[in-house]
């Protein structure tokens, strides 16, 4: 009895010696006092996706819930990742934060080296646990530290306009060939990072270079202004849009015009984090306000606010995802695996090489 009392001992004074899994709590009265300094810093500077409804979801969510001032500057992510570094190597601190596609932040920001590590700015409990997230915490850089990934979705890309197109006559890509589609046909411009490209480059790993050019040869609309490509499909210019997502077709959708998603076809279609992507750039000029933002944007009340205003799908699990299979789209944590996750992604750092960089020089290639 005697040793099996010292051997529960020894197991218990080990259990005492071994650091916590569990994720560290923020120290008593730190986030109130980062919360009261990023007030004092008066903003927080972030750059989004261009929509006019993220934009007010995330500026009045802050200020509601902690009384500051997000200064959002919606544009391309292209336009914005470039003026992010002209501008930082020049001295110029600005942003403090940039959210959108990853694969203008792998080229454009993760490449130039103005990207800071990003779960040292994790605080509260609900945001640092990963168990709150399907997955758990996702990076999409290959160091796991400057790109973090909170959405996870299958892609909603394919939309047509139900007065010209009926759903069951696109059931595969090869119908995108058939001759009645001729001149019918948008893509977002595969030639620069987007979700043209994304497609592009499933399309290109899925059916071939050759598919590709057949598409081509079907006389594609190519544009690079997601609302203008919507508008066209809304109004009959075009009868299927590659490459534009839900929000951009959000007000046409809202008005009552005859636009829908596709069904996926046979040949399936990528995963993707959208829009989904958050970076630090490097010394932010507002850090507290910067550490509040992410917090807020990453908690529960954050996700729902940010996952309404874009139509795309977080990874929280304690964030209704369900109604976003209305816009044709699936969350991954309501219907894959992490195997397939990992298996059907093309936003990572490995992918936006191995398949994108391709992908996009053999749209030049074939559209230039």
């Amino acid at each position: 009895m005697t040793q099996r009392i010292l051997f529960l001992a020894a197991i218990l004074f080990l259990i005492a010696l071994t650091p916590s899994l569990a994720p560290a709590q923020a120290k008593p009265g730190e986030w109130e006092r980062i919360v009261e300094l990023g007030k004092k810093e008066g903003k927080v500077v972030v750059s989004i996706p261009a929509t006019s409804e993220l934009r007010q979801a995330v500026e009045d969510g802050l200020r509601k819930r902690y009384g500051i001032n997000v200064e959002s500057v919606p544009a391309r992510g292209t336009t914005v990742t470039r003026r992010i570094v002209d501008e930082t190597k020049a001295g110029i601190q600005y942003f403090d934060i940039h959210i959108g596609g990853s694969e203008s932040i792998v080229t454009g920001l993760l490449a130039e080296n103005v990207l800071e590590p990003v779960e040292p700015y994790f605080i509260l409990p609900q945001v640092k646990d990963p168990k709150q997230w399907w997955g758990g915490h996702i990076w999409i850089d290959n160091a796991k530290k400057y790109i973090y990934a909170f959405q996870a979705y299958q892609t909603e890309s394919l939309w047509h306009n139900t007065e010209l197109v009926k759903a069951e006559e696109i059931r595969s890509f090869d119908d995108l060939l058939q001759p009645k589609w001729q001149g019918k046909i948008a893509i977002l411009d595969p030639r620069t990072p987007g979700s043209g490209a994304s497609m592009w480059s499933y399309l290109r790993a899925a059916k071939g270079e050759e598919y590709l050019k057949k598409l081509v040869a079907q006389k594609l609309q190519v544009g690079r202004d997601q609302r203008l490509l919507a508008e066209n499909l809304a109004k009959g210019k075009s009868s299927v849009v590659i490459g534009v997502t839900y929000y951009s077709l959000a007000p046409f959708i809202k008005a009552g015009l005859p636009v829908k998603p596709l069904p996926n076809p046979r040949e399936g279609v990528y995963v993707s984090g959208g829009s989904g992507h958050l970076t630090i750039i490097k010394n932010p000029p507002h850090p507290n306000a910067t550490k509040v933002f992410v917090n807020w944007l990453l908690s529960k009340e954050g996700q729902e606010a940010f996952s309404q205003a874009i139509g795309q799908a977080t990874r929280r699990l304690d964030v209704d995802t369900r109604g976003l299979k209305a816009y044709g789209m699936l969350a991954a944590k309501d219907g894959l695996t992490l195997d397939q996750y990992y298996k059907l992604e093309n936003q990572s750092e490995k992918k936006v090489y191995e398949m994108r960089d391709p992908g996009a020089d053999l749209a030049r290639k074939l559209l230039d």
